[in-house]
């Protein structure tokens, strides 16, 4: 099958999903993962699934970034990094891509997809997923405490970020801002949506770095300089 196949199949089980939870939302527990995904790789999918399991969330959201203000590098085209969020999410029943952000004008702000999630998923719980690095960083978001109100936070710390530091920020946050954050060490892969456009621009092996199908849907767009001579 070839590749632009495996995206349109994709779609369709990602369709199925989003059906399914919209006539099923009430009453669920919802993780929220936004992103650029540039490209997603196999700890984004551990990370979400440990939280999922140890929080007993019932779906996770994968929220591609359209146009995020805060991201310094040449971003890969939107759709392209919705497509691989597309494969790699494709056979899991309870990851859900959603094409909100991309199909938004403008900068994205993650208070506006909150908005949106709360206002068209009333009954849900969300708890929205992010790095405890960011989450030393928050106060620098759109409409800080408002984030707080709409979502429980989880702030996942990963190999090579202080956990004292997060903690300490976080005590901070719950104080000024009557946040609800739950802080977790995840024992998740030590890889890097930067490490893998870097080794891909050498033209190194990503293999087992990215599911398969998102690294043959890299080779066969030429994405991150593979077809550069």
């Amino acid at each position: 099958m070839s590749i632009y196949d495996l995206v349109i199949e994709s779609k369709f089980y990602n369709n199925d999903k989003i059906a399914d939870f919209e006539n099923n939302y009430d009453g669920l527990r919802v993780g929220v993962l936004g992103g650029t995904f540039d490209p997603i790789h196999y700890a984004h999918l551990a990370t979400v699934e440990f939280i999922r399991c140890k929080y007993k969330l019932d779906k996770i959201i994968f929220m591609p970034s359209g146009d995020p203000p805060h991201k310094l590098w040449n971003i890969t085209n939107k759709y392209d990094r919705y497509n691989m969020v597309l494969l790699a999410v494709a056979k899991n029943k309870d990851f859900i891509a959603f094409n909100t952000e991309i199909e938004k004008k403008g900068k994205t702000y993650t208070v506006d997809t909150l908005r949106h999630l709360k206002k068209n998923y009333p009954g849900a719980e969300f708890f929205f997923i992010t790095g405890a690095d960011a989450i030393c960083d928050i106060e620098e978001w759109k409409d800080v405490e408002e984030n707080f109100r709409l979502a429980t936070f989880i702030a996942a710390t990963r190999p090579g970020i202080s956990l004292l530091r997060a903690q300490d920020q976080i005590e901070k946050l719950e104080t000024k801002y009557n946040a609800n954050i739950i802080s977790v060490y995840v024992p998740s892969l030590d890889i890097s949506s930067t490490y893998i456009r870097d080794q891909l621009k050498r033209g190194n092996s990503v293999r087992y770095l990215v599911p398969e199908n998102v690294e043959r849907y890299i080779y066969e767009k030429n994405l991150y300089g593979v077809g550069d001579e």
